[in-house]
């Protein structure tokens, strides 16, 4: 992890490059132009570059990273698993990978690794040794190897499938039917009972589209076998008539083209109540321009035991701005700012960009006293959305009174391939012609005794006072009785 704490300039901040070893330096900014391919000499990692072959160092790769979409019948245009399949697109797969964390890269995993927090649940990015690897290869020609020296082939279900494993229970939309060509529909598409008789505690929630498309049906994009763009969401407790959920809601994360399911700690499990259903009342669908489509969603649950209750409630800050968006047309390293004063110790589970097809990077930085703490960086694609859920014990751990701040770095030039007229003026909207600037992340509430138990954690891993976390501002600060610290927040309260 590599932490930069400078109270300085901003830009200065999120702006400067950072080689890594003596490979390059790749610029980050608000500039598709700006951003160069992330290139490495695979001798720096002790590798014969004429020594790598597609079935001893390719193939575990795309086993690891890129198979799980890139198989027959799977939700990307091509499949990556034979050398037959790899090699014609061998050119194509350098350059896709070496992009590594701006817009059209793959894996899809934007992650920004010279700066920030690097430990994520379900990251798929490719490692600089990893990109040396595929660059030795294509550069060489693309040889096969032997091969007896390939891992055994993955198999892929025939079944749609579920990442997470089969759920506890399964809930399923109504159908939608798309015409192969026409307007976008947004809307409500109804109430989805859950049938529970008792509270459970969710575990993780994983969404999936269920369409008629044959599996083994030619398709240009991604897009192109799905109809359902994004779904967002609500919960509560079903209505007499059936007509509508009551009472307190729960909000769920939202449903989006290729987005990864979610799993929630082990100490903040979501509630999903007695007699309770799924209002689904924002979804939004889209003609996949090929054929006409039917689909439903299926949502799949998974619980912890019965008699579970969380220890942290879910809390924290909602970041961004939907009303004050203004887009400049053919203007490159626009940026949008939004500021929040955390309340409570804070620890955040998920960060989660959202702009539309202008964004191409997105910050979220903690400012504490003078000291300004860049969490991460990470570049955005519209046409792949993605969540970053960090590992429980690399999650940021924020005093209350710290300032979350992000940034959004937008390109409306014709270096960004989104766009549909780079020449219009945009403001905020639900259409991604429009634009959005949010963080759809989210964090627990910590108690003063839950902060420090937190911090003591993350002290336990560091080997003394000089090394640090950026994630823990206060990691090395003398521990404050809590007794002492909540009659403090009663008095603020009481004030």
């Amino acid at each position: 992890m590599i932490a930069r704490r400078l109270a300085g300039s901003l830009t200065f901040l999120l702006v400067l490059p950072l080689a890594l070893g003596a490979q390059q330096v790749v610029m980050h900014d608000g500039s598709i132009a700006h951003h160069s391919l992330h290139l490495y000499a695979a001798a720096d990692f002790g590798i014969d570059p004429a020594s790598v072959t597609f079935s001893k160092d390719i193939v575990p790769i795309l086993q690891r990273s890129c198979q799980n979409c890139h198989h027959a019948g799977g939700g990307a245009p091509m499949p990556l698993e034979t050398y037959q399949q790899v090699r014609r697109y061998a050119a194509r797969i350098k350059e896709r990978t070496a992009i590594r964390d701006r817009m059209g890269a793959m894996p899809p995993f934007f992650l920004e690794k010279d700066i920030g927090i690097q430990q994520f649940k379900d990251d798929r990015s490719l490692s600089d040794e990893d990109l040396s690897k595929i660059q030795a290869w294509v550069d060489n020609g693309a040889p096969e190897g032997n091969p007896s020296d390939a891992p055994a082939p993955l198999v892929f279900s025939d079944d749609v499938g579920w990442k997470l494993g089969e759920p506890d229970l399964v809930l399923r939309s109504q159908d939608m039917t798309m015409p192969a060509v026409g307007p976008d529909r947004w809307g409500d598409i109804g109430i989805v009972p859950t049938g529970l008789t008792q509270d459970r505690y969710v575990k993780s929630v994983e969404i999936r589209e269920i369409n008629d498309i044959p599996k083994d049906a030619a398709n240009e994009t991604v897009g192109g076998r799905y109809i359902f763009h994004h779904m967002t969401y609500q919960s509560g407790v079903l209505s007499e008539d059936g007509k509508d959920i009551i009472g307190q809601t729960t909000s769920w994360p939202i449903h989006e083209v290729g987005r990864n399911p979610d799993i929630f700690p082990d100490k903040a499990g979501r509630l999903l109540p007695a007699h309770s259903a799924l209002a689904l009342t924002a979804s939004h669908l889209h003609a996949n321009g090929w054929r006409e489509t039917t689909a439903h969603l299926e949502f799949g649950f998974k619980f912890f035991p019965i008699g579970y209750e969380p220890e942290y409630r879910r809390g924290g800050a909602l970041l961004g701005n939907g009303n004050d968006i203004d887009i400049k047309p053919n203007e490159a390293g626009q940026e949008f700012h939004s500021f929040v004063t955390l309340q409570q110790h804070t620890k955040i589970i998920a960060f989660e960009p959202h702009l539309h097809a202008p964004g191409v990077r997105m910050c979220i930085e903690a400012i504490w006293g003078m000291n300004q703490f860049t969490l991460n960086c990470v570049g955005y694609d519209h046409n792949w959305v993605e969540q970053y859920v960090y590992q429980d014990d690399a999650a940021p751990v924020l005093p209350k009174g710290t300032i979350l701040h992000i940034v959004g770095f937008l390109d409306t030039t014709k270096d960004n391939p989104n766009l549909a007229d780079t020449r219009n003026w945009a403001g905020g909207g639900r259409r991604s012609v429009s634009n959005m600037f949010i963080d759809l992340g989210y964090s627990v509430n910590l108690t003063e005794e839950q902060f420090q138990e937190e911090m003591a954690i993350r002290r336990a891993k560091m080997a003394d006072r000089n090394d640090f976390d950026v994630g823990c501002p206060l990691c090395w600060a003398p521990a404050l009785d809590a007794a002492k610290a909540d009659q403090g927040d009663q008095g603020q309260q009481d004030r």
